[in-house]
């Protein structure tokens, strides 16, 4: 399981030094954490998290190595800033600022080339569920997000619906179990016909410490992509340990 905490333009410096050392205290190992701070954040959190278990990863990159890009980020600065991991393609990147599907992949070309793993996110808005269409809408941005020369072990799929994105609003937990099954069934396939693994798939879309244990226990549900709750430590830790929970319990089954 992988969790990861996406602060997104949040908190104060102060309160993210708070944040850090709280998660830096508790240990839920086998979980994967992964703190996915603002970009001006990640030299002081890389300090604060150094000889942690949590990885560090930014929130967004150019497709570009370098140039005349201001304001803009590269890949090979977040790495140099200590993050291994990189968030493309949100929903909030792809409304507000316009980004298509095309431009993350591009994205993900330029990070995987400076040897950092990424989580490429998927979702549909409310329209497009109504209408029918989130499958195919949540299927679409997954073929042309995700280049095919991208290593399957550097990469993890986020899935979120846009309209569950800090409104409160939980999708069912049938159709999170139909989404990332139909999500898993287009990700790379052995001969036997068996899925690829190394390819984690993570709900997000308000999920706390009530709903986590119940996402966590569906198939093909393989760690959650956590934005308000994230920025409440305790919140966090029980999102954690519901995923302990379930992977120990899957370890116990086998």
């Amino acid at each position: 399981m992988i969790i990861a905490a996406n602060w997104k333009m949040n908190p104060s410096l102060k309160d993210a030094g708070g944040l850090a050392n709280a998660l830096n205290a508790k240990i839920v190992q086998p979980v994967t954490r992964i703190l996915l701070a603002p970009h001006t954040y990640l030299i002081p959190m890389s300090i604060r998290l150094q000889g942690s278990d949590i990885r560090l990863g930014g929130q967004d990159c150019h497709q570009a190595a370098d140039g005349a890009h201001t304001g803009d980020v590269s890949a090979a600065m977040l790495r140099d800033c200590g993050a291994s991991v990189v968030l493309l393609g949100h929903s909030e990147r792809r409304i507000n600022h316009g980004e298509k599907s095309r431009l993350v992949a591009e994205k993900a070309k330029q990070a995987i080339v400076h040897g950092m793993d990424v989580i490429v996110c998927l979702g549909e808005t409310l329209g497009e569920r109504h209408a029918g269409q989130a499958e195919q809408v949540v299927i679409d941005q997954l073929r042309a997000s995700v280049p095919d020369e991208i290593p399957r072990g550097q990469l993890m799929i986020a899935y979120e619906p846009v309209w569950a994105i800090g409104t409160g609003e939980v999708a069912s937990l049938a159709d999170i179990a139909a989404m990332h099954d139909a999500i898993a069934s287009e990700l790379p396939k052995n001969q036997r016909g068996d899925i690829i693994p190394n390819v984690p798939i993570l709900y997000g879309g308000s999920v706390n410490a009530e709903n986590a244990a119940s996402i966590f226990s569906l198939d093909n549900v393989g760690g959650g992509l956590i934005g308000g709750a994230s920025l409440d430590a305790e919140a966090f830790d029980l999102i954690c340990e519901s995923a302990r929970s379930q992977m120990l319990k899957s370890e116990f089954v086998k």
